[in-house]
């Protein structure tokens, strides 16, 4: 490489990353080998690590840290990481991760890659590491060079596309299915009022405990056809956008109703302690009444599920940065790390045949998102879940 035939070049390649990387090393170890250490030279390669925006960072074969660049003392001030382990800087562990792209880059002798979840501030974020080996046979040892790049926002946004493809998706089917379950329904309700009418004909030719058992039976049948005709609403609700309009709406009385209306619950399992704390006053805001009864109905009732026969349920409102909030904590088994990606996928549910389909969460989510809200997810196994519901303030 000539001395004109600057690093420079490689700025531009950022629509293809590990070709940057790969030429990136290459360069790297061509100045190493041909021993270029003029002034002007060290202020070119200065320069264009000060330009990567990403954690770069120069590893030991024992995963040490060598060196690192401005943005690693941007995500972590006041740290010095010389000398430390990367697994124990990021993971806080005495042994490597298992992900670690590194020993793969080292035994393959080529650029390997991976994508994990670090946390950070007390917060999880998202990290696609770049490893590339640099082999020398003037260094005692070989290096490993590290690129982590941030991509939690660009995470969260995809989840969210896919959650809200999948949405679309199921409203086609459920559309279909609650039409068909539709036709059948108002013909059972229809013979079942013709049977009542006729009864009412028939008082003298039929005795009277037969008509009340006839009568009881077709109350029934009406009672639970209307039933059917709320699941084929929920159904329709994911196909079509809410078509009632939105009226300012009180909350804490939202969510008063709703808790009213298990009020049995909690009196078959007196062991189950309910805390309710509706912050007053609190901001109306524009929505549902009905669907937004349902969002909190499914929320309460998973959690009741949770905590089984003991344990303790926190009901919460809230105003926080132009939003109207609500929070349902418990005290149960939490959810393992490998559902929480599919809990608000249409029909998928932990729970045993005959408890529940998996619909609950999905229309919380389609709901809420047409009120233009969010609904976020906190959970641990043996330590409970917390569902937060933010509403924003029109």
């Amino acid at each position: 490489m000539s001395k004109n035939t600057s690093l420079l070049d490689l700025i531009g390649i950022e629509h293809n990353k590990l070709n940057f990387f790969q030429e990136l090393q290459n360069n790297i170890q061509e100045l190493t080998t041909l021993n270029l250490q003029s002034e002007d030279q060290r202020r070119e390669i200065a320069a264009i690590l000060d330009g990567i925006t990403d954690v770069m960072m120069v590893l030991s074969e024992k995963l040490e840290i060598i060196s690192v660049n401005h943005v690693f003392e941007q995500l972590f001030p006041g740290i010095n990481p010389i000398g430390k382990t990367c697994y124990s800087l990021f993971r806080n562990v005495d042994h490597p991760c298992s992900e670690c792209p590194a020993f793969r880059a080292l035994s393959t002798n080529s650029v390997c890659k991976e994508t994990a979840i670090f946390r950070i501030d007390n917060k999880n974020m998202q990290f696609d590491m770049v490893a590339s080996p640099l082999k020398n046979p003037d260094l005692t040892e070989n290096r490993i060079l590290i690129f982590k790049r941030d991509v939690t926002l660009e995470k969260e946004y995809q989840a969210k596309f896919y959650q809200a493809e999948k949405m679309a998706t199921i409203g086609v089917l459920a559309a279909g299915v609650a039409h068909e379950i539709n036709n059948p329904m108002a013909a059972v309700a229809g013979f079942a009022e013709g049977i009542q009418r006729r009864l009412a004909r028939l008082d003298d030719s039929v005795p009277e405990e037969l008509a009340e058992d006839l009568n009881d039976y077709t109350n029934t049948i009406l009672k639970e056809c209307l039933r059917c005709q709320d699941i084929v609403k929920t159904l329709l609700s994911f196909s079509r956008p809410i078509a009632a309009d939105f009226l300012p709406v009180d909350f804490n009385q939202v969510a008063k109703d709703t808790l009213r209306l298990l009020d049995h619950q909690f009196r078959k399992r007196k062991n189950i302690h309910l805390i309710i704390e509706l912050t007053s006053p609190l901001s109306h805001i524009y929505g549902d009444e009905a669907q937004l009864k349902q969002v909190i109905l499914n929320l309460m009732t998973n959690a009741i599920d949770a905590v089984g026969e003991s344990g303790e349920i926190h009901v919460k409102t809230f105003t926080e940065n132009n939003q109207v909030g609500l929070k349902v904590s418990d005290s149960g088994c939490g959810i393992p790390p490998e559902n929480k990606d599919m809990l608000f996928e249409p029909f998928f549910t932990t729970k045993s045949v005959g408890h529940g389909i998996g619909i609950g969460l999905s229309t919380c989510y389609n709901i809420v998102s047409e009120h233009k809200g969010e609904i976020i997810v906190d959970s641990s196994p043996g330590k409970g879940s917390c569902f937060t519901v933010l509403l924003p303030i029109q």
